[in-house]
């Protein structure tokens, strides 16, 4: 049995419709359907995938560790091909069809690509014959990987100053999603045990803890309580009048 067939025994087992199910954990009916039909390519991701597996199963009321066993067997990353995972992740649209390429516009890119090399190559002997040393020593220090952190060592995140969030995993791990009233991403991923992030926006932050028991929030300086259970995944916003 598949995993999103022991899901749909098992609502149907609870009595509960997809409605039903909708409303427990927050996720769209559309959603819920295509991961019955085995389908989790609306879901943000692995990692969203597997806070959904958890919602539903807590829902449910189900054996939790099963449902990701099955998840894990059936969509580990080793077993799906690249374009599942571009497509999974809105890195490329699922292709309505095979498109055809002929033999003759690839010799064509083939050819192309080769002058291209030969002329950077041309081009790149011909600066670094008239380039000092000393140059070239300097140019390599100043593009040394420590001039910027990374975004996982960020602790700031902002598209504006009228709402302020400080997401704090004081007691778990968790991952989280946040935007603003645009539809911009400003983090997603996940955060371990032990730090915070801070967050602002001119008027609105929505925010998606998959593991809403582990965080402590603060908005606009007000400790808020809390928003969740263990392993809970939990949507919620807040404005600038808050």
């Amino acid at each position: 049995m598949t995993l999103g067939s022991s899901i749909s025994a098992a609502r149907k087992s609870a009595g509960m419709s997809l409605d039903d199910l909708s409303n427990v954990t927050n996720l769209r009916s559309s959603i819920l359907r295509e991961i019955e039909d085995d389908n989790f390519t609306h879901c943000g991701g692995q990692t969203y995938a597997r806070g959904h597996v958890r919602n539903i199963a807590t829902a449910l009321k189900t054996d939790e560790r099963e449902l990701l066993r099955i998840f894990d067997e059936e969509q580990s990353v080793e077993k799906r091909t690249m374009r599942d995972l571009l497509v999974e992740n809105s890195v490329m649209r699922q292709p309505d069809e095979t498109r055809k390429v002929s033999w003759k516009a690839l010799i064509a890119i083939s050819l192309i690509s080769l002058a291209l090399v030969g002329l950077i190559q041309i081009i790149v002997s011909n600066i670094s014959g008239s380039t000092s040393s000393d140059v070239m020593i300097a140019a390599t220090t100043s593009a040394s990987p420590s001039a910027s952190a990374s975004a996982s060592e960020q602790s700031v995140f902002s598209t504006g100053q009228g709402v302020k969030v400080i997401v704090a995993t004081t007691r778990a791990k968790t991952w989280l999603f946040v935007s603003d009233a645009q539809g911009r991403t400003l983090f997603s991923g996940q955060l371990p045990q032990g730090i915070s992030k801070t967050f602002t926006s001119d008027t609105r932050l929505d925010l998606k803890v998959g593991n809403a028991g582990g965080v402590d929030l603060q908005v606009n300086g007000k400790r808020i309580d809390s928003i969740g259970g263990d392993s809970q995944v939990v949507s919620v916003s807040y404005g600038a009048d808050f």
